[in-house]
């Protein structure tokens, strides 16, 4: 049997929908870990790339019984549903890479601002960061951090030292990753529409031939 035939469409669908479960599962980690390392909490890009890994993985599975079963109506559904998705993927992921640095800045200082003074001296301590920008005058680094600091450069004035400086790179890095790998996945969900739409034409060779489902 030829590569476009019954068989053939099925176990493509099927391997499809196993990759876009990890792909889901790589959407639901890697930003959160990202959004986690940046210290910053109302990234809402990212969100909106976790959200759409989130209902991926379900629509996976709604394609993994049409594939096995050659349902018609979970296909028709599945095919549908994973358009929308492309669609979100896809704004969401062009989202994170035209993000500013000045939007990114007012993201993080905006965060930093409505933190408590206790998580704002644990970030300084783990990125041994001192103060939002390098005009804080009112903090230092922590000793361990200091004792590291060259001596020719003052803790509160080395724009390298400030937290803000940090968690813009850090956000800036998790944007690009995300928004490079949701781009890349979403094109390969449009695979999985075309694949879904030539299956629901196909007929099952060992079905009933009376049976529509």
């Amino acid at each position: 049997m030829g590569c476009g035939g019954f068989s053939c469409s099925r176990n493509a669908l099927i391997a499809l929908n196993t990759m876009y479960i990890l792909i889901a599962l790589l959407l639901i980690i890697l930003p959160a870990v990202a959004k986690s390392k940046a210290h910053v909490d109302n990234l809402s890009v990212i969100g909106g790339i976790i959200a759409s890994g989130v209902f991926l993985l379900l629509v996976s599975v709604l394609g993994l019984i049409g594939a096995v079963r050659h349902h018609q109506v979970c296909l028709f559904f599945y095919m549908i549903i994973l358009f929308i998705i492309f669609l979100f993927e896809f704004l969401f992921s062009i989202l994170c890479l035209v993000v500013s640095d000045a939007q990114i800045e007012k993201l993080v200082k905006e965060s930093w601002e409505s933190e408590s003074t206790e998580l704002q001296e644990s970030i300084q301590e783990s990125l041994c960061c001192c103060g939002l920008n390098k005009n804080d005058t009112e903090c230092s680094l922590p000793p361990d951090c200091a004792a590291m600091a060259p001596p020719t450069v003052s803790p509160t004035t080395a724009p390298d030292n400030s937290c803000g400086t940090l968690l813009h790179q850090y956000a800036r890095h998790g944007l690009n990753y995300c928004g490079g790998l949701g781009l890349f996945f979403a094109f390969t969900e449009l695979i999985g529409v075309f694949v879904t739409f030539r299956f629901r034409h196909q007929k099952n060779p060992k079905a009933n031939p009376n049976a529509f489902l």
